[in-house]
């Protein structure tokens, strides 16, 4: 169908639209608000939240943020995962110091710990295997574990030049422990069990590695509604129940004392490929819900977890790495097979694809990784350096506060602008490009409309709408008409680089258009007053695009 719209009486709609509206301009509600529970981070508290996982806490803050002004209640939790393996190798590592405060933010302290105590750890098992084998195992079993070996005392030496102090005294004090492992094994079964001391223990250690996220989180503007304890469902026998309720299916097995969950077979029994968009030749992995040492896996957990989300939600969002699609597969055909095919259909995992930094090949294990904590201070001090050099004699207090926020938006912006299913490619050239599609860039073009709208001087004349005839400033009103659109579809089909893109564009054309035409001495008043308000509803939906994402949007820079 073709028609042709007056641009007069549109361009007045939606100009005076927007400056009416203002803060909710564009934020369409729903008819059918619902409460959905998006979790959100949940990087287990044993190291600080590094570059790597930093993607997550931004999207699933951003979805948050959309969801929430699209109508929905919305609950933002976080999944601490205090139980398994490694919650106990830090638990033994801190002991072995003899439960030291920290003297520095207190997850890069935990994180030291955890890498040093995991490589001792391993070199000790190592060795302790490679006595075994070298009297009934064939050679190149032998051969194989002194390869291990090697790299891990390869990691060792690292380790050791980098924390000198830390890691003599934990070498020290593991090495007088003939077999740590069974210390640790022991450790993690007594707190899935609820032993009181192991409990106190595991409990503290976590604890100060989510102070140390708290404080991250805060900086950014990331927060949560609920703190969940993985082992709150375990204790609470939540995780046995499920356990009991997936056995009276025909889908449990045992084999070799290991509990195996049959997903293909729930595929195949209720006809499920296509509901879950699975390939014809594709079989599901089937999924162990208990070791043969009596204790559960992750899996198995979150499926109590997804439960006891449901009782306080309609939909629950995910917001886990693309590496975790089949765990996240498996619990859902697991809620059908439970027969909460409700649940499985209301379930949503948002996955996002990696983070990589040119040049720079992250190593938890090495202790080798960039904590988040690590980009924001060098995105702020970057951004002090350009702030300067720009606005050489402002105060020092203001140019601080102008690279605060400039830093850190241009840390969340480059997180959230490209697609989730994309990698993300990190590098500071693009993140504070102040030219083009960055924080700093659209936070500038803000600025910039604030600055035109100080200078201007009202008039009793009422806008010349019909005075905007050129194409620069049709592209701006029909940009701005678009707004509400780009905000339900980023709604509707979770795409916060939708808000991003858009933001960018928008900032793209009205620097054309502040490059091409005057506004305050504009050739009559009344296309002054049309150019301000044109000025005014692009600075107002730049702030709304803005904060949907979690970024600044100010009025100087």
């Amino acid at each position: 169908m073709n028609f042709h719209v007056n641009f007069a009486k549109l361009s007045a709609l939606t100009l005076s639209s927007i400056r009416q509206l203002n803060s909710g301009y564009g934020l369409v509600k729903t008819n059918e608000p619902v409460k959905i529970i998006v979790e959100h981070t949940s990087v287990n508290p044993l190291h600080p939240i590094h570059i790597g996982q930093a993607r997550n806490p931004i999207l699933g803050d951003s979805l948050a943020r959309i969801l929430s002004s699209r109508g929905h209640l919305v609950s933002r939790h976080y999944y601490i995962d205090d139980v398994g393996r490694q919650s106990s190798v830090i638990a033994y590592g801190y002991t072995k110091l003899g439960n030291p405060k920290p003297d520095e933010k207190p997850d890069h302290f935990v994180g030291k710990i955890y890498t040093i105590t995991s490589c001792l750890v391993e070199i000790k098992r190592l060795k302790n295997e490679l006595k075994r084998a070298k009297t009934d195992a064939p050679s190149a079993e032998t051969a194989k574990i002194n390869k291990e070996t090697a790299e891990w005392v390869s990691i060792a030496q690292e380790l050791e030049e980098k924390f000198p102090k830390l890691f003599s005294k934990l070498l020290a004090s593991i090495n007088e422990d003939e077999d740590p492992e069974d210390q640790i094994n022991e450790l993690n079964r007594a707190y899935e069990s609820g032993e009181p001391q192991s409990k106190k223990l595991i409990r503290a250690v976590s604890e100060l590695c989510l102070q140390g996220f708290r404080e991250t989180q805060k900086r950014v503007g990331v927060f949560y509604d609920s703190w969940d304890w993985e082992s709150g469902f375990v204790w609470s026998n939540k995780v046995a129940e499920v356990l009991k309720n997936l056995k009276k299916t025909p889908y449990v097995y045992a084999e070799g004392g290991v509990l195996e969950f049959d997903a293909e077979k729930v595929v195949k029994d209720l006809n499920l490929r296509d509901n879950l968009r699975l390939r014809e030749e594709y079989d599901v992995p089937s999924l162990t819900l208990v070791r043969a040492d009596g204790t559960t896996l992750y899996t198995t957990r979150d499926v109590a977890y997804t439960l006891w989300k449901f009782e306080r939600a309609r939909k629950v969002i995910n917001v886990i790495g693309m590496e975790q699609s089949l765990a996240q597969l498996q619990l859902k055909i697991a809620l059908h097979a439970l027969g909460c095919g409700n649940y499985a259909d209301n379930f949503v995992h948002f996955a996002y694809n990696l983070i990589t930094l040119p040049g720079y090949k992250m190593s938890s294990r090495r202790g080798r990784y960039i904590t988040f904590d690590e980009a924001l201070d060098e995105a702020v001090e970057r951004a002090y350096e350009e702030v300067s050099k720009r606005s050489p004699y402002l105060p020092e207090e203001k140019k601080r506060s102008i690279a605060n926020f400039v830093g850190i938006g241009a840390v969340r912006y480059a997180l959230v602008e490209v697609d989730a299913a994309k990698p993300v490619v990190f590098t500071w050239d693009r993140v504070l490009n102040l030219e083009t599609n960055s924080a700093p860039y659209i936070q500038y073009t803000h600025a910039r409309a604030c600055s035109i709208l100080r200078k201007a001087t009202r008039g009793s004349q009422e806008p010349g709408y019909e005075l905007l005839k050129e194409t620069i400033e049709r592209e701006i009103v029909l940009s701005l008409a678009s707004f509400p659109e780009t905000f339900v579809e980023a709604a509707e089909f979770l795409k916060p680089n939708l808000i991003a893109d858009y933001a960018n564009a928008l900032a793209d054309k009205f620097n054309t258009f502040y490059n091409a035409l005057p506004v305050i001495r504009a050739e009559s008043q009344e296309l002054v007053e049309a150019r301000i308000a044109l000025t005014d509803a692009t600075r107002i939906v730049l702030q709304n695009s803005l904060k949907l994402i979690g970024i600044v949007a100010p009025e100087r820079m």
